[in-house]
């Protein structure tokens, strides 16, 4: 899969702060089963953790209650709204289109991954101007 310039930054510094065999541990660097990953490292993130009396650092939520299927679906929605041709969506979320012709037939040319890209780096962008201006940018070392 293609990722837009900010996500490979942002992998990138994180894989160089860890010489683990995979992209996120549990503390004692063993893989990640799914629901530990959503436990441990998702939920966190997602839905802060102000409610926790003892937290040894306050992080704030970023969307509570989102889910990886929300991701998904926000995704699509954005891939509809930015016009990018249903061949493509399907590609890029790993699904199969009914028409066999089609599926068979269309590819995805490199414009319109380049495209993809694009958009998804400029809502990166937007959105970190607008959630919390006072956070860091994400190049920041």
């Amino acid at each position: 899969m293609t990722l837009p310039p900010f996500l490979i930054t942002l992998l990138r510094k994180h894989l160089e702060s860890h010489d683990h065999e995979f992209v996120f541990t549990t503390p004692r660097n063993c893989w990640l089963r799914r629901s530990d990953f959503d436990r441990r490292v998702f939920r966190p993130a997602i839905d802060g953790n102000l409610h926790r009396a003892n937290a040894a650092v306050r992080t704030y939520p970023v969307k509570p209650g989102l889910t990886f299927h929300g991701l998904r679906q926000s995704h699509k929605t954005w891939m509809i709204a930015d016009g990018i041709p249903e061949i493509a969506q399907a590609r890029r979320l790993g699904h199969r289109l009914d028409n066999r012709i089609v599926e068979a037939y269309s590819h995805v040319a490199p414009e319109v991954e380049r495209r993809v890209m694009r958009y998804l780096e400029r809502r990166w962008h937007k959105a970190r101007a607008t959630t919390n201006p006072a956070l860091p940018p994400a190049d920041a070392a």
